[in-house]
């Protein structure tokens, strides 16, 4: 699902600050090391960023295949309002291409494709649920709060019942994650969720308000003309005398003493010295990074779990109007989910298909024939319609687990001066990604930042 939460405490005025000769180191050019490289910039802060590879962008990642143009990452954005005025700065608005929010999205269940609820009339109408479990789901205020020591699915089941679980919570917050709700704690899984439920009262009483109360209209889901890779791609550009590309930091040492050490930052050719660090590397990497200085949040780090994903574009004739669909996970069919491309972009007949998650792990180890050939056949049965494969995409670490190896977590205590802005310290989504670098160039500008 799109990221679609406001952009709460990432407006700060770059002329009220006063960002005293700090340097700021930033180890990824993926969306959060260039956003956080842009919000710094703006805010007058002398940063610099490392990329091990030659390409930004992270998963962000956009090519031209056979003459049609695919997302090996994410899918869509949403349009918020820090992104919008990114893209202005960028001189890239005009490029900027957008969907219809009120197209729908499917569940897959019992040989249909079925509509979830995302407005109060689509909830009225949908086959998904039945008339009990809508009732059932609208009781979901009388439950008690989400408990941190239940799983997802516990919780989920409690609040909204087994219905709503099976066919519309499972396979929409599962898919997102690639995950099984089963093997995830709440405390890890869920912490937005219950964040909502303290503030709100409820769920329900939170999904009601968006609904029927909200003052804004939720940003539209958005791309470029030329994928989503532009977007980093042009933050690159716009920053590229700051920017170390095919620059791995080989380590971290500490300058000095006292409440505000200095950091040495090491790559092969080169160190540099900063006031702070910020680390927006896969966990694995960062533990590479900051073993010299704290073990234990290393060996910490190193225990965190991914979960793999495999896309398989395919090119179809099949008429769609919609998102796409998702899976219910009792189906037998490995595909956890298709984006329909063609329908929100027209992308010309591309549809986007995804598989492997917790559920189906080695799905990355499987050969390119196979999976493409397991892609055509479960869309087939759904769609109707044949299709040819475009390409095959593995990406080992795709999502955090969110499992019980993320109790590690908890032994992460880096000090002072580095700070990790990643998927794993904050939420998924491009603009969840922007919105914590904006944040976090906010506080290392301010006066005393840390």
């Amino acid at each position: 699902m799109d990221d679609v939460d406001a952009d709460a405490n990432d407006d700060v005025d770059p002329a009220a600050t006063d960002p005293d000769d700090r340097t700021v180191a930033i180890v990824g050019a993926g969306i959060t090391g260039l956003s956080t490289l842009h919000a710094l910039t703006e805010r007058g802060v002398d940063a610099v960023a490392y990329e091990s590879t030659d390409e930004v962008g992270g998963v962000v990642r956009s090519r031209e295949i056979d003459g049609k143009l695919l997302e090996l990452g994410p899918q869509r954005l949403r349009m918020t309002d820090a992104i919008r005025a990114m893209v202005t700065d960028l001189d890239i608005a005009d490029e900027v291409i957008t969907a219809d929010d009120d197209l729908p999205l499917f569940v897959y269940a019992d040989g249909k494709l079925r509509e979830v609820p995302r407005s109060l009339s689509a909830f009225r109408r949908t086959d998904l649920l039945s008339t009990r479990a809508k009732l059932r789901l609208l009781a979901e205020p009388l439950t008690a709060p989400i408990d941190p020591d239940e799983s997802a699915q516990e919780a989920f089941v409690r609040k909204f019942g087994s219905e709503a679980y099976t066919n519309l919570i499972e396979p929409i917050f599962g898919g997102t994650y690639g995950s099984d709700p089963a093997n995830m704690p709440a405390r890890h899984a869920l912490q937005p969720l219950m964040g909502l439920e303290q503030q709100r009262g409820s769920l329900l009483r939170a999904a009601l308000s968006r609904l029927v109360f909200a003052d804004d209209e939720t940003p539209p889901p958005a791309s470029f003309e030329s994928g989503l890779q532009r977007l980093p791609e042009a933050l690159a550009a716009e920053h590229a005398d700051r920017l170390h590309r095919e620059t791995p930091v080989t380590g971290l040492e500490r300058a000095g003493t006292g409440d505000d050490p200095e950091w040495l930052v090491h790559t092969d050719d080169d160190t540099r010295r900063v006031d702070h660090v910020v680390l927006t590397t896969p966990a694995d990497t960062t533990a590479d990074i900051v073993a010299g200085v704290d073990a234990e949040s290393a060996a910490a780090l190193r225990e965190f779990s991914y979960n793999p994903l495999v896309l398989v574009h395919l090119e179809s004739p099949a008429r769609a109007d919609g998102f796409g669909y998702q899976v219910r996970r009792t189906e037998p069919m490995r595909t956890l989910g298709v984006t329909w491309n063609t329908s929100l972009f027209d992308r010309d007949g591309v549809y986007t298909v995804f598989m492997g998650g917790m559920h189906d792990p080695g799905a990355v180890e499987r050969d390119a024939e196979t999976l493409g050939e397991t892609a055509v056949r479960e869309f087939r049965r759904v769609m109707g319609a044949d299709a040819g494969v475009l390409n095959v995409e593995r990406i080992p670490q795709a999502f955090p687990a969110w499992d019980e190896s993320w109790a590690a977590s908890e032994r992460v205590n880096l000090p002072d001066g580095i700070t990790l802005a990643t998927n794993y310290t904050g939420r998924m989504g491009l603009p969840s990604r922007v919105r914590e670098a904006r944040r976090l160039a906010g506080e290392l500008s301010s006066v005393g930042g840390n």
